[in-house]
């Protein structure tokens, strides 16, 4: 039997005027997920609407890379998250994108 792949999730959770203050820091933030995806450490992120109370972002990266994002992050640095969790995930269904 093959080990089960190992991916982390970030878990944000996001303040409550989330919304309506995104907009200013959205250009830095997507840059910094995007710069994370080409470098294949990030696979994929997105916020839970109704209500857009958190965000998962699904990394293959250890966790000291996904700490430093998670560090220089501005939607984390100027409050938009409120809290966060770094979570290993053990895949057993499905394979890793280019495997």
């Amino acid at each position: 039997m093959q080990p089960a792949s190992q991916y982390s999730v970030l878990e944000y959770t996001l303040a409550d005027d989330y919304l309506e203050r995104r907009e200013a820091l959205r250009a830095e933030h997507l840059a910094l997920l995007r710069a994370a995806h080409e470098r294949g450490e990030l696979l994929m992120a997105g916020a839970l609407p109704d209500p857009y109370d958190r965000a998962l972002l699904v990394w293959t990266a250890p966790r000291e890379a996904v700490e430093r994002f998670v560090e220089s992050d501005p939607y984390v640095v100027q409050g938009l998250v409120t809290g966060w969790t770094i979570r290993p995930w053990a895949v057993v269904i499905g394979a890793a994108p280019g495997s």
